[in-house]
């Protein structure tokens, strides 16, 4: 998709990034995801500090990350146990976090967590409680200085179970 941010005139966010994923297993998902359905795999990662896999599907316009917890006391882990597999969240590209995340606090948005986390490949990413968000958890994700929006980033948050 790659559509810059400016585009979307008089928006908070930019264009959404990536559907995240919870699964059970990476390798039985993966093999819907890449066998059945012929995704292209772009990336997989483990993220330790986030204690979770990620295994990154190019969805066509939308990058599509599967999420497989590495410890069942982890987001993801905690999530799986509430609500079992299905989507986790949904993140939106900004250019600004904190500038992004000051306004939407002002609108009485309640984030997950004081201030943007590192995420993976260098992105800074904080997340929105869902009962302040309908009900869906969102992820900002602001990518490093040059990057690219619109799929080609990632991260994942500490403790954004949903809850």
């Amino acid at each position: 998709m790659n559509v810059p941010i400016e585009t979307l005139q008089g928006a908070l966010v930019g264009p959404v990034d990536h559907l995240g994923i919870a699964v059970e297993s990476l390798e039985q998902a993966k093999a819907f995801y890449g066998g059945t359905l012929g995704l292209p795999l772009l990336f997989e990662e483990e993220i330790e500090s986030e204690r979770v896999k990620v295994a990154a599907y190019d969805g066509g316009g939308i990058r599509i990350e599967l999420l497989e917890s590495s410890d069942p006391e982890g987001p993801v882990g905690k999530f799986l146990a509430k609500r079992g597999p299905g989507l986790h969240h949904v993140c939106y590209s900004v250019p600004d976090i904190r500038r992004t995340l000051d306004e939407l606090k002002g609108k009485g948005i309640e984030p997950i967590g004081t201030a943007p986390r590192p995420g993976a490949h260098g992105c800074q990413v904080a997340f929105l409680h869902p009962k302040t968000s309908g009900g869906i958890l969102i992820e900002l994700s602001q990518p490093p200085f040059g990057g690219q929006y619109g799929g080609q980033h990632g991260g994942k948050d500490d403790e954004h179970d949903g809850e």
